[in-house]
């Protein structure tokens, strides 16, 4: 089975924590004792309702005070696929965990409160989910119920969301009208919305076609780690030598010719192993160790590409940039520390061109600072 990363956003108290709370608990993905706690807590609050929320919100001070803060990651699978989800915070001030929380999601799912509707922080949400390159985007309008399941406002939000994706880079756009708190259109299909022609949110997640996002074509094949055995006792692992990594790009098969950079020597690979044995194909993001028929002096840092599609070298880049700390300012002539796969390099900040307001997508090209 593959596995979808999706990130929640949107803005404070519409509902992102029961959303994914319903999601672990309709699909049976809690256990006996998590729901018990979460049922003594929703009593010992005077709750009349199990508050499913408790179940992503762990810190004190969420419980506490009845909100996310931190990035709270969760797991679960159906019969169709995996899992992984990243409950951000709503929050002006945590702004920047829902940065962390979406650059690595296949797919973002932005919560609208039925009642209030497009909000200043939703809109900044997803022109944050649309920066960060997220290829698929769920617009879920959350408490039908509190609207009477009316059709006339989940359209009027639909048009307005609409008009606003229209000025960002969104490829995928769905709408799903659900309530997290009573289930509805969350796992199956709610029959207090007859108008409503399309799937659950749960049906969309697990068929929401994710493979044609990779990169299938660029070879690029990070080194992670050398495995050198050298066990003396075992004839089988005594010459062994295999570079571990991620497969970032393209297909690997054995036989296929590839060159190793920086040195520009080119070799075939003998092999492709994994922790189940050795595979006839690798392809991103599978995590694989290669042979190859010829000892080269690969390191950690060093990159496997096809010696017809090799990457650009240069020492010059742009980049837009989300920054994230308080007290220092990035400005010209400021000095970075950049990852680059599996290693790190120096850098220094020649230009910069502008600064974008993420309230009304407005270019300041006379900043000097983010």
């Amino acid at each position: 089975m593959d596995i979808l990363r999706f990130a929640t956003a949107g803005s404070v108290d519409d509902g992102k924590s029961t959303l994914i709370g319903r999601l672990l608990f309709d699909s049976k993905a809690i256990f006996e004792d998590q729901l018990e706690a979460v049922e003594r807590t929703s009593r010992d609050r005077g709750t009349e309702y199990t508050d499913l929320s408790l179940l992503t919100d762990g810190l004190r001070a969420e419980r506490e005070q009845g909100i996310t803060i931190d990035v709270a990651y969760r797991y679960f699978a159906t019969p169709r696929r995996k899992f992984i989800i990243a409950d951000t915070p709503g929050h002006i001030q945590y702004t920047r965990n829902m940065v962390t929380g979406a650059s690595t999601a296949d797919l973002a799912i932005i919560l609208i409160d039925a009642r209030k509707g497009v909000l200043e922080q939703s809109r900044r949400h997803a022109f944050l989910t649309s920066l960060l390159r997220v290829p698929h985007l769920v617009l879920a309008v959350n408490k039908m119920d509190l609207v009477d399941y009316s059709h006339e406002r989940f359209e009027e939000i639909r048009e307005e969301f609409t008009a606003f994706a229209s000025k960002l880079n969104v490829s995928d756009l769905t709408f799903i009208p659900i309530s997290a708190l009573n289930g509805d259109n969350v796992v199956s299909r709610s029959e207090n919305m007859p108008w409503y022609l399309g799937t659950s949110l749960l049906h969309h997640l697990e068929n929401v076609h994710i493979a044609s996002d990779r990169n299938l074509t660029d070879v690029r094949f990070p080194v992670q780690y050398v495995i050198r055995p050298q066990r003396a006792t075992d004839q089988a692992f005594h010459d062994y030598r295999g570079y571990a990594g991620q497969v970032a790009g393209g297909v690997l098969k054995p036989g296929d010719e590839v060159v190793h950079l920086p040195s520009g020597l080119t070799t075939r690979i003998a092999s492709i192993d994994t922790f189940d044995g050795p595979v006839e194909e690798a392809f991103a993001p599978m995590s694989v160790t290669l042979r190859f028929e010829d000892d080269l002096d690969i390191s950690r840092g060093d990159m496997i590409a096809r010696p017809n599609n090799q990457p650009h070298v240069a020492q010059e880049l742009e980049a837009m940039v989300c920054w994230m700390a308080d007290g220092l300012k990035l400005a010209p002539r400021s000095k970075l520390t950049i990852k680059h796969t599996t290693r790190t390099a120096r850098a220094l900040v020649r230009d910069l061109h502008y600064r974008l307001d993420v309230n009304t997508l407005h270019r300041d090209e006379e900043a000097t600072s983010l």
